[in-house]
């Protein structure tokens, strides 16, 4: 029996949490450990490792040194901040770029696939089943001089356009600005349809039956309900696409030129081929701190901390 039950009163309360309670607040710590963990191996340690080897001063045959040489951030600024410039602005464009085929394809997978849906989402994710390397030289082909899209440009006169633009430089559009663009659109595509599905998907339809019973037009519907509850799946894309288009090589290598040179592919440059350790370090320190800015400041003002 209780000690109420005899009479007695209760004892005062010492305010020490019970062992069960103290163990479950320690829970979600335990769960944060593995992946605090990967951070610290896989992101922490090589991004000190990377800072300290941009500090160093020395040659491959004679080892590098630490001395705190910042003077290699400066000069390796001034020497490619356009190729910076240049990676940001192409990324952002693919990011427009899958932000307008991924939402309508997503949109339509989610409402409007019916029993075609597993089918449409498997052709989403078939290009992964293909090397990166090969869907980018595939875009050689499309592209290709002689071959049906460049003849359509030019007979619809797109090509004058593209060229007012500032994409094209001339009558072809390999070598260019508008091919590195579109190989880095399609080649991340996925990764931007995706989670926009999985946030389109989850959308109660029932809402928009109710908007659609107050009198609101389907635009607003998709403006007040879809577009906010979808959200956490375009932030989710737009990072997955912008931040590895940052920094890609490939397309800029294959389907670019010298003027198209991304930083990605000046980094490969400086580390395998000049074999400037330092200023590759520098410039790769770089890139990683303003894509972390970038997405800091957008994350924030995009509203959301729901990512998937």
């Amino acid at each position: 029996m209780t000690a109420l039950a005899h009479g007695v009163a209760p004892g005062p309360d010492t305010g020490t949490p019970a062992p069960a309670a103290r163990s479950g607040r320690k829970t979600p710590y335990l769960l944060l450990l593995p992946g605090m963990l990967w951070l610290a191996v896989f992101f922490a340690v090589p991004m000190a490792f990377l800072a300290s080897t941009s500090l160093q001063t020395g040659s491959l045959e004679q080892g590098y040194v630490l001395t705190w040489h910042v003077q290699t951030y400066v000069d390796a600024l001034q020497a490619y901040w356009p190729q910076f410039t240049r990676s940001i602005g192409y990324a952002a464009s693919a990011t427009v770029l899958g932000v307008l085929i991924g939402y309508p394809l997503a949109y339509a997978i989610a409402f409007k696939a019916g029993r075609w849906k597993n089918v449409l989402l498997v052709m989403v994710i078939a290009p992964f089943f293909t090397s990166f390397l090969i869907r980018t030289l595939a875009w050689q082909t499309i592209l290709t001089n002689n071959g049906p899209v460049v003849k359509f440009f030019q007979a619809t006169h797109l090509i004058d356009l593209m060229q007012f633009l500032g994409l094209t430089n001339n009558d072809q559009l390999m070598a260019s600005k508008f091919a590195v663009i579109c190989g880095l659109t399609y080649n991340f595509l996925p990764f931007m349809t995706l989670p926009l599905y999985a946030s389109l998907e989850r959308v109660d339809q029932r809402l928009l039956e109710a908007a659609g019973d107050l009198y609101a037009s389907p635009f607003t519907g998709f403006r007040k309900i879809t577009l906010p509850l979808s959200m956490p799946g375009l932030v989710a894309g737009t990072l997955l696409t912008f931040i590895p288009a940052c920094g890609d090589y490939i397309n800029s290598k294959l389907l670019g030129s010298t003027n198209t040179t991304m930083i990605g592919q000046v980094i490969d440059g400086q580390f395998l081929r000049v074999l400037d350790y330092p200023t590759a370090a520098a410039l790769s320190f770089v890139l990683m701190v303003t894509i972390v800015v970038l997405v800091a400041v957008y994350v924030r003002r995009a509203g959301t901390e729901e990512l998937v």
